[in-house]
């Protein structure tokens, strides 16, 4: 990270969200010495790419869950953001509090169904027990993969047993219950007589973007999924002080924790460039990086277009699914 920075007392940087963007923009400002409050209606980041795991595998959810206050002290603002006031520069909580803003970074992220994301208002000890409650595995594919990942996925799935209906669709999903337990679930497909029985079923068609705190404020600038329009700075269109990253930021590039780490660093980087008159960073979406793990010992990706092997992705990510990174960057040790 960089060196300190002197700054004016008007400087104060409001993150709303604690996702992997809000964390990894709070941390380097945390680094910069530039004042800021992260706000979160949690307390505690969830680290959501091991969510999966940690429903399978007893005592890994306290690992996905990093509290707030322990890396950013009184620059961590649990609450839930409800209106954030453009001409005033302030973000209002559910509190009635409001928090003065001289840039804004929204990391709203999205939202989707337990316990894939975890998106209540809760403690940190409440949350790790309903994963401790989860005893079943899911597996997940992405269309933006390369022909050959595709293929090696699937070929690990058969090899471990998974069975795989593919081009159909569930009928009956309006009248099943979702990501709970319940024996003897009758699933009905759209074009096969065939009857699937599960005793739990886990929704994954899609996220949808956590939009309702700034959804009235930005107006035209909100895109139709919900996500904020924004510049090749990552600023809000129209907005030099307001900046939108990850899942929120309407970016034509698929949802992941690692690109939203990068829109974080672009978007500091350039808080702190037009705080001393240079030029600012122009943020430029790659080929696909995606590490996809299928358990501890297999999984498959590629990296910038390259296809990645099980051995590589194995060693990478595959056995603690990077969460030892997110302590390392909240700077606190993993238990």
């Amino acid at each position: 990270m960089g060196s300190k920075l002197s700054v004016d007392e008007s400087v104060r940087v409001v993150i709303v969200g604690g996702g992997f963007a809000g964390i990894a923009a709070a941390s380097q400002l945390k680094s910069y010495g530039i004042p800021f409050v992260l706000v979160d209606m949690k307390d505690s980041f969830h680290h959501n790419v091991g969510a999966l795991r940690a429903s399978v595998e007893s005592g890994f959810a306290r690992k996905t869950f990093i509290s707030f206050k322990d890396s950013y002290q009184d620059s961590f603002k649990q609450g839930k953001v409800v209106e954030i006031n453009l001409q005033s520069q302030k973000v209002v909580l559910e509190s009635n509090e409001e928090l003065h803003f001289s840039h804004l970074i929204i990391a709203t992220g999205s939202d989707g169904p337990f316990p894939g994301k975890f998106n209540k208002t809760t403690t940190k000890d409440a949350a790790i027990q309903m994963y401790e409650d989860l005893v079943k595995e899911v597996a997940l594919a992405d269309v933006d993969l390369q022909p050959c990942v595709r293929k090696a996925i699937k070929e690990i799935l058969l090899k471990k047993g998974v069975k795989l209906v593919l081009g159909q669709k569930v009928a009956n999903l309006d009248e099943l219950t979702p990501n709970m337990f319940q024996d003897n679930m009758e699933i009905h497909l759209d074009k096969d007589p065939e009857v699937i029985t599960a005793d739990l079923l886990l929704c994954c068609t899609g996220i949808k973007i956590n939009s309702s705190c700034y959804i009235s404020a930005f107006g035209d600038k909100v895109a139709s999924n919900g996500a904020l329009k924004v510049n090749d700075f990552l600023q809000v269109q129209g907005y030099n002080n307001i900046y939108a990253v990850g899942d929120c930021a309407d970016l034509r590039e698929p949802k992941m924790a690692y690109s939203a780490g990068l829109h974080a660093k672009i978007a500091v980087t350039n808080i702190i460039n037009s705080l001393q008159d240079k030029p600012l960073k122009a943020y430029k979406t790659g080929s696909v990086t995606m590490l996809l793990s299928m358990g501890r010992n297999d999984g498959v990706g590629q990296f910038n277009g390259i296809y990645m092997g099980r051995v590589f992705v194995t060693m990478v990510k595959s056995r603690d699914i990077f969460v030892s990174k997110s302590w390392k960057d909240m700077e606190q040790k993993m238990p």
